[in-house]
């Protein structure tokens, strides 16, 4: 992926890609995130964070959403995966909300979808509101699923939440296998955030506020 710029202080930098499309860059002294994204599924998805289960489902994330994605992130993984996780999923929120723009006014907003992957079941519910929230019960019992820390599963989400300016709520309904229970996770929200972010070519908002 090509230079996008860089923030003072690192932080993220978003450059517009045309029409529900956006690249991100994200630096700090911990990590270096780049993203390319478009919400309609143009171009292949390619994952490289250096946390082999991580990218399997962040793949997943962007298969069953629809996405065209590229992603790499370096991060400090000689410490543990906490910033590299973190950052992240703030660099792929930052992408949702670049992409989206003011486009907001023209998706559906409301999502939710179950997914299940053999014993286990996931429910995830989206609201493209513009107030960041994030609240689950994921049931996690392991420490590490791969190099994946599991208390880093839910932090995830909430930082992807908080940068994308959405609601999200994830929750795994029945599962045994950690393993399985995350895959699920990951792919109800994939499936939410499809229907959310379904573009309905309206120009109103959706909202009786009139705002997002």
């Amino acid at each position: 992926m090509g230079d996008s710029g860089r923030g003072e202080n690192g932080g993220a930098v978003a450059v517009g890609e045309g029409a529900r499309g956006a690249r991100v860059r994200r630096e700090t002294g911990e990590t270096r995130v780049e993203v390319r994204l478009d919400l309609d599924g143009r171009g292949a998805i390619r994952v490289n964070t250096g946390i082999g289960f991580f990218d399997h489902m962040l793949h997943a994330l962007a298969f069953h959403a629809g996405w065209g994605l590229e992603l790499t992130c370096e991060g400090d993984l000689e410490v543990d995966d906490h910033h590299t996780v973190e950052d992240t999923g703030l660099a792929l929120g930052q992408s949702v909300a670049r992409a989206l723009g003011d486009g907001r006014g023209g998706i559906a907003r409301f999502g939710h979808a179950y997914a299940p992957l053999d014993e286990a079941l996931a429910r995830a519910v989206v609201d493209v509101s513009g107030r960041p929230s994030f609240a689950g019960e994921l049931g996690l019992q392991r420490e590490r699923v791969g190099g994946l820390s599991c208390e880093m599963v839910p932090h995830f989400f909430r930082s992807f939440a908080q940068a994308a300016g959405l609601t999200l709520h994830v929750d795994v309904i029945r599962g045994a296998n950690d393993h399985h229970r995350i895959e699920a996770c990951f792919k109800a929200t994939a499936l939410a955030l499809r229907v959310a972010l379904a573009s309905t070519g309206g120009r109103g908002v959706p909202s009786t506020k009139g705002v997002l």
